[in-house]
């Protein structure tokens, strides 16, 4: 008696294009302050960017979105940040690049919370400094310690200034915006 045997047939291999096979890559770059060094800081991630996307065959450039003179400890005002997680929800874009963790988000439940929207529409993000994918398995161990680490730095950033602005009035120094009032 002869056995049965069963064949499973291959599915049609399906034909892309370049072009489908193309991820949408955004950048998403931030400073805090207004300052002239913040300034050349910004608009050297912008346009590294643009360029690095640019010029990647695999990669159709979906945008820079850039936040100049906002924090990062809470994403209520940052108005590209809030756009750039539309754009992710509404499906344009597959990969953020991020120079660092503390460019993203320095509070560590908005970061976290905001990469788990971020997966679950299919939207990974790269932090380059600390060379995290979020889709990879320690991706969010990871992230969570460093979003940590940022979320404290900024907090020790803010007692120093408030130390340095208590210390300048004891001391009898205030400083005043004159310039402002002329």
């Amino acid at each position: 008696m002869a056995k049965k045997v069963t064949v499973i047939k291959a599915a049609k291999e399906q034909k892309h294009t370049q072009e489908e096979r193309r991820l949408k890559v955004c950048g998403y770059a931030r400073v805090s302050t207004g300052s002239q060094a913040q300034a050349t800081s910004y608009t050297a991630q912008v346009e590294y960017y643009t360029e690095k996307i640019e010029s990647n065959p695999l990669w159709e450039f979906a945008g820079v979105y850039a936040d100049e003179g906002i924090s990062g400890t809470n994403v209520k005002h940052r108005d590209e940040f809030q756009m750039m997680i539309s754009d992710c929800e509404d499906g344009n874009i597959d990969l953020i690049l991020t120079k660092s963790i503390t460019r993203f988000a320095r509070n560590t439940v908005e970061c976290i919370q905001t990469i788990r929207k971020l997966k679950e529409n299919g939207v990974e993000c790269y932090f380059e400094k600390e060379g995290i994918y979020t889709f990879d398995g320690k991706g969010e161990l990871l992230l969570t310690i460093m979003s940590s680490l940022a979320q404290e730095e900024s907090r020790s950033i803010s007692e120093n200034v408030t130390w340095g602005q208590r210390k300048r009035f004891a001391d009898g120094k205030v400083n005043l915006p004159y310039k402002q009032f002329l």
